[in-house]
């Protein structure tokens, strides 16, 4: 028989996700509504799913949004890694200073982050487009993706690559063939942090672009007075992605768990 602390807890869990739950339920619903209204549902439709993909006004923001995820992340990655190796080989002093000021970002307002680089931008004289918001995603991106990387890096036996250069691997196929294998699961999920911070972000997005150039954020922004239902769709099929992630990393959890069982 259930205490009457667990039940309040039971209750208590339920309205937390039933609050969470109700708006992205009802953005589910009006996706599909045949009219433009989001308050009233008139009929089913997918109108508004075909929409995202003949309507340029909202596939230009959605090419920009993966293509400034895409390499902010690769690069994010990149320069994440080498970063963590490189910090491995330093004294403790130099380490512990370099990821103090790589957590600086981390901790900072977005606002901050977004107002240094717009300032950097005028002050330099550069225009604002599509290019300056990928170097900003990428400052911002990489100080994440190092965090997930480093603590692995920091865990390698640093005998490996003695060992690759004794069977006379160069420094390159050791890293690639030694290393990099290694590190597969933290590169991932810096990758994952990277992109998920890259395809979320608005303010930044804001100050680094400028009115002519927007991804999904600052579109979404700019509709906010008056949203149409095809920003529903997307909203729809990005939670759709996300479910099938979860479920997936769920799945390979159990996997994982059974294996070592």
């Amino acid at each position: 028989m259930k205490t009457k602390g667990k039940i309040f807890a039971d209750i208590y869990i339920f309205i937390v996700l039933l609050t969470v739950l109700i708006p992205l339920i009802s953005m589910i619903i009006f996706s599909f509504n045949q009219s433009n209204s989001l308050i009233v549902f008139t009929g089913f439709t997918f109108n508004w799913y075909v929409d995202l993909f003949t309507s340029r006004s909202l596939r230009e923001p959605i090419l920009n949004t993966l293509l400034v995820a895409g390499i902010s992340t690769m690069a994010a990655v990149i320069l994440g890694t080498l970063g963590a190796m490189a910090l491995s080989k330093q004294n403790r002093l130099f380490r512990e200073v370099a990821l103090s000021v790589n957590n600086i970002p981390i901790l900072s307002p977005d606002i901050l982050t977004a107002v240094a680089f717009f300032v950097f931008l005028i002050a330099f004289g550069i225009e604002r487009g599509l290019m300056t918001m990928i170097l900003a995603h990428i400052s911002f991106s990489t100080p994440y993706a190092l965090l997930a990387i480093y603590p692995k890096v920091r865990s390698l036996d640093p005998n490996l690559l003695d060992a690759a250069y004794d069977l006379g691997a160069t420094p390159g196929k050791a890293l690639w063939k030694v290393v990099l294998p290694q590190l597969r699961g933290s590169i991932v999920a810096g990758a994952a942090i990277a992109f998920t911070m890259s395809f979320d972000d608005y303010i930044i997005s804001k100050f680094a672009s400028g009115e002519l150039v927007n991804n999904i954020s600052t579109y979404m922004y700019s509709q906010s007075h008056g949203i149409r239902p095809n920003i529903n769709a997307l909203s729809t099929i990005i939670i759709f992605i996300i479910g099938i992630k979860v479920i997936l990393d769920y799945v390979n959890l159990r996997n994982k768990k059974h294996e070592e069982e």
